[in-house]
């Protein structure tokens, strides 16, 4: 039993770890700084469409002093097809403690190989019947992963934002939680993956919290991203994650971390292979 919860729950750890780098990608550079890594195609794209030339390792340097021109150029190359213009800006760094050197559009950050911020918040009950959990379901208009279950509260930290006022931020507008609620959210891990999806590559660090919710609270579709709102007890979600690709790939993968501490998975060897699988980077 404690093999076969491991096998399935690591299927879903192994798949957001799916990119080989640099593999076939060359880095993108602003200045001395690496900040992505772009497949040899849209490297010349890049540089052809920013008047640049080629670096001799085959990737692309934009000089630190036409940093503010990324945004443009990203905008020329989603007009001419490469990707789809999100109209939400992130920052770019080399380094999370890094400064922000530029921002660019998220649609641009698969594509550019560039690392992306997120928060994801597990919203808690605790009845006298045990845990329950708050389940999304996204909208079937989504772009990505239409119809997956989700999170009550998730998303990607824009350019110029820290993850606690994101949360609060998309709290708001994705549950109808008040700020004062939202506040009393824990930070209780970072979850780092390199996954290669169809959109491209994603390198993304998700900033995860717990918040403990009334029971009478109900969330409500705030921003028409999220089709409703179901509460479940907590076994039903580990089954679910454990049987099913209901999930949207990385809301999997906080959950197993949730899970691991509320001791669902009972093996220990089992729960230190999980954890080990979930923290390396």
């Amino acid at each position: 039993m404690a093999d076969r919860v491991t096998e399935k729950l690591l299927r879903h750890i192994d798949a957001a770890h799916n990119a080989a780098l640099p593999g076939d990608r060359r880095p993108f550079r602003i200045g001395g700084h690496a900040v992505g890594w772009l497949k040899p195609d849209f490297a010349e794209a890049l540089a052809e469409t920013a008047g640049l030339g080629r670096d001799r390792d085959g990737g692309v340097t934009l000089p630190a002093e036409r940093a503010a021109e990324l945004p443009g150029i990203a905008q020329a190359l989603s007009e001419a097809t490469w990707f789809r213009w999100r109209a939400e800006e992130f920052d770019v760094r080399e380094s999370e403690a890094g400064p922000a050197l530029t921002r660019i559009d998220r649609g641009a950050v698969p594509s550019f190989g560039i690392v992306s911020h997120g928060v994801h918040c597990n919203g808690l009950v605790r009845k006298t019947t045990g845990l329950h959990l708050w389940v999304a379901r996204r909208a079937a208009d989504k772009l990505l992963d239409p119809g997956k279950l989700d999170h009550i509260v998730a998303g990607g930290v824009s350019a110029g934002m820290g993850t606690e006022k994101t949360l609060i931020k998309e709290a708001e507008e994705e549950a109808a939680i008040s700020p004062a609620l939202a506040a009393g959210a824990r930070h209780v891990c970072r979850i780092r993956y390199d996954m290669e999806r169809a959109e491209g590559l994603r390198r993304d660090l998700l900033h995860c919290y717990d918040l403990d919710l009334p029971e009478d609270f109900v969330p409500s579709p705030s921003d028409g991203e999220v089709a409703g709102f179901e509460l479940w007890p907590i076994d039903q979600a580990f089954e679910t994650v454990l049987e099913t690709e209901a999930f949207k790939f990385n809301v999997n993968l906080v959950l197993i971390d949730l899970f691991l501490r509320q001791g669902l998975v009972r093996d220990a060897t089992s729960a230190t292979a999980l954890r080990h699988a979930l923290t390396k980077t």
